[in-house]
């Protein structure tokens, strides 16, 4: 361009100002340049935004005639034809106002959204709950998602609540831009009141866990015939003999060794003698304490009941046995004819 079009490009710009300096009515001001020359003037020839954000693009014509507009990128930053810009992602665009034989750009910039996070990680407990909170640079609203709900599981309003140990990944996003926070379900500390314990048949002990999840424990025998346990983890000796109860919170396990021991059963008399018809009350001593169950080797000759009392019914001799758990004593019992 020769300093002469210099020039007159200048002239027109400012004639233009001026104009509009002085008009009450936009529409009503013209500006003349040189002929077979048009030129545009923007109110700012570079623009940085935020998704979402809008702004307008003034353009004055040395013709006065509204100018079109145009994006290079539409799907980084739209613009109508008023020249209202909207910014749609990250990235840079050209905004191009337009008339005959004259244009002028402005350069869009988009910034990236940016989220930022109350916490990049946490280490939380099994059944513990957290609250996450997230904003976006654009205060667009930020939605949750958890890469493990079964670990941990996330609400719209930030919540984690820790499921089971193990590792999740919870992401905050707004435009298609997203934050992470790794969360860390921990394994349980647990702790049993108990190792080892020696009990009578149908005697029951309480076994106290305590653990560091909130989760429920979970109780069982590898022998039922030997001990039972409940939900509760009362333990009950069923009959002699050796049983494993563990307690299980969140996959790690204790144990304790239920020994249901045997009694000792011996009789106060290992002989009696009976006349028929005589009766006698046994009494046998049992180290468990329970009841034990009698029998009569023959019950023809001397029958006992539940109780222990022996009657002696023929002449001869039987073996009065005393049985619990396993153990067992003897009484001989000699019926006579006196």
């Amino acid at each position: 361009m020769s300093k002469f079009n210099k020039f007159l490009a200048t002239a027109a710009a400012v004639l233009l100002t001026l104009s509009m300096l002085f008009s009450t009515d936009f529409h009503s001001v013209t500006a003349h340049a040189a002929e077979g020359y048009a030129y545009i003037l923007l109110d700012s020839y570079a623009k940085t935004l935020k998704i979402g954000e809008e702004a307008f693009l003034i353009a004055i014509t040395s013709t006065g005639k509204k100018p079109s507009f145009s994006s290079s990128d539409s799907t980084v930053a739209s613009v109508n034809t008023y020249g209202k810009i909207t910014a749609k992602k990250a990235g840079t665009a050209m905004i191009t106002a337009k008339i005959k034989n004259g244009e002028a750009s402005c350069r869009v910039t988009v910034q990236k959204t940016i989220i930022k996070l109350s916490a990049a990680k946490l280490s939380l407990e099994n059944g513990e709950s957290a609250r996450l909170t997230a904003s976006s640079s654009t205060g667009h609203p930020v939605t949750f998602k958890s890469s493990k709900s079964s670990v941990a599981s996330v609400d719209a309003n930030g919540v984690i609540l820790a499921k089971k140990p193990g590792t999740a990944t919870i992401t905050a996003s707004a435009d298609k831009t997203s934050a992470a926070c790794i969360v860390t379900v921990k394994q349980p500390v647990i702790k049993l009141s108990r190792s080892a314990v020696s009990l009578f048949r149908t005697e029951t002990v309480r076994l106290a866990v305590s653990s560091t999840s909130k989760s429920a424990p979970k109780w069982k025998t590898n022998k039922k015939s030997v001990a039972i346990v409940d939900a509760k983890g009362t333990v009950t000796a069923v009959k002699n003999g050796r049983a494993i109860i563990t307690v299980t919170i969140d996959g790690v396990s204790r144990t304790c060794e239920i020994t249901v021991k045997k009694p000792v059963v011996a009789f106060a008399k290992e002989n009696v003698t009976l006349s028929v018809g005589e009766t006698h009350a046994a009494k046998a001593y049992v180290s468990s304490k329970n009841k034990p169950a009698y029998s009569s080797s023959n019950s023809k000759v001397a029958a006992v009941d539940q109780n222990g009392t022996i009657r002696a019914k023929a002449v001869g001799k039987a073996y009065i046995y005393a049985k619990e758990d396993g153990a067992k004593g003897r009484m001989t019992v000699l019926v006579t004819a006196d």
